[in-house]
């Protein structure tokens, strides 16, 4: 049996990727139905990689003490904070938007649509434990080493969900084309 939790999982599972055969990542730019909604769906994921590796480059200097303690803190906050915030809010579209009227529009990936709505729910609690985990170290009561490694583990499970999440998605919007989002 295929593992489909997000904390399992290494990608969709085969039968899930059908569409991406067909629409194969290297031609995405090139798609006519790319320009507008998968672009800048894409940038939103890219946003969120690059908020990431900011975090953890902030949490790296922090532990080498390459930055100021009220340096880290303050960017901690922002980027932290902007991070969780959008996240909530692009899952909250997917999840009350895209995902009902994409699969409807390809019902044979209907559990790849239901997979990352599992995901979106358990990345609520890992954006609880990293927001527990941020707030230690904005409140002087964590340290940086900490929220590193608590942010190492929650960046490799986005990461693992974003990349499905493309994988099945965009290959749906570039054969449908953004009109089957209305």
């Amino acid at each position: 049996m295929t593992k489909t939790a997000l904390n399992e999982r290494d990608r969709m599972p085969e039968a899930l990727r059908v569409l991406l055969e067909s629409f194969p990542r290297a031609g995405w730019e090139e798609h006519p139905n790319f320009a507008g909604l998968v672009a800048f769906w894409l940038d939103r994921h890219l946003m969120f990689r690059r908020l990431l590796v900011s975090l953890q480059d902030d949490a790296e200097a922090a532990i080498d003490r390459r930055i100021d303690v009220q340096a880290h803190r303050t960017r901690l906050s922002r980027f932290g904070g902007m991070l969780v915030s959008q996240l909530h809010g692009h899952h909250q579209i997917e999840d009350q938007h895209y995902f009902p009227v994409l699969s409807k529009a390809e019902p044979r990936l209907l559990k790849g649509f239901d997979i990352l709505d599992a995901d979106h729910h358990a990345m609520d609690g890992l954006l609880n434990r990293f927001t527990t985990s941020a707030n230690a170290v904005l409140q002087g009561q964590g340290e940086a080493g900490g929220f590193h490694r608590e942010l190492l583990s929650f960046g490799a499970l986005l990461h693992r969900h974003l990349e499905d999440e493309e994988d099945l998605i965009v290959p749906v919007i570039l054969k449908h084309g953004p009109d089957a989002l209305h």
